[in-house]
């Protein structure tokens, strides 16, 4: 947990740095399209890496999301915090009835 906690100090000191010599900050100053590009763009590389099975691409392409996720957060105020408190709400139900439930 402290590589999270860690990640999202950095990610809020980022939101005030110069674009020029940060790529965080250069994504923030690019608005929220430039992040959700990139997490399309890391999602479909996972999703390349995993189905090739080679684990050391699986792990650094996670992790690549997984950042640029964070980056997603941060923009809108929002931490892993949140949601890991939804992951531990939804912890022990069903994903079948906590789907059903988001569609009523």
């Amino acid at each position: 947990m402290d590589i999270l906690n860690q990640l999202s100090d950095t990610l809020e000191q980022r939101k005030t740095a110069d674009p020029e010599t940060s790529y965080v900050a250069s994504l923030y100053a690019k608005g929220p399209g430039a992040v959700l590009k990139k997490i399309g763009e890391e999602a479909t590389e996972l999703v390349l890496a995993a189905n090739s099975g080679v684990k050391e691409d699986i792990i650094h392409e996670t992790a690549d999301l997984w950042f640029h996720t964070l980056v997603m957060l941060s923009q809108h105020d929002l931490g892993h915090q949140e949601v890991l408190g939804e992951l531990q709400r939804r912890f022990g139900q069903s994903g079948i009835e906590e789907k059903a439930r988001r569609k009523r």
